[in-house]
Formats: C-alpha cells, sequence, structure tokens
C-alpha cells in the first residue's frame, strides 16, 4: 500500500517540480564550490608567482653587482683611491 502512495507522490506535480527546484540548487551549489576552489588555486598561484618574482629580481641584482666588482687587486686598489667604493 506504502509503494502505491509513493509512486503517486512522485508523479505529482508538486513533486516534479520540488525535484526541479531541488536539482537546479544542487547545480548552483556544486558550480559555487567548484568556483571558490578555483579563485583559491588562482590566489595560490599568483603568491607563487610573486614569490618567484622576487627571487627573480634578487638574483639580477646580485648579476649586475658581480658584473661590477673588481677584476682584481689593483682595479679594487684603483677604485679605493678614486673613491669609487
Amino acid at each position: 500500500m506504502i509503494g502505491g502512495h509513493l509512486a503517486t507522490l512522485a508523479g505529482s506535480a508538486w513533486a516534479r517540480t520540488a525535484l526541479r527546484y531541488g536539482v537546479t540548487a544542487l547545480a548552483i551549489l556544486l558550480f559555487l564550490l567548484a568556483l571558490r576552489r578555483s579563485g583559491e588555486r588562482a590566489g595560490r598561484l599568483a603568491e607563487r608567482l610573486e614569490a618567484m618574482e622576487e627571487a627573480n629580481a634578487g638574483q639580477r641584482r646580485m648579476l649586475d653587482a658581480a658584473a661590477r666588482r673588481p677584476r682584481d687587486c689593483d682595479e679594487l686598489a684603483e677604485r679605493l683611491r678614486d673613491g669609487q667604493f
């Protein structure tokens, strides 16, 4: 007897409408969760990119300083005499 009532309930118009709204709400919820996850991932990638840019800038400064260093003791002495250091 209960099975007959369930079949009637599932076949009613309001049950189909409720099911349609429920499925739509679930799809929207899943979409929002996926959007949040992709936003978090994008934020982590942006932080990683910023850290890499800072590291590259530091390495570039070190390479520039190494390119300007005195080549030998005589050049060092000459720069010290000229006050370039």
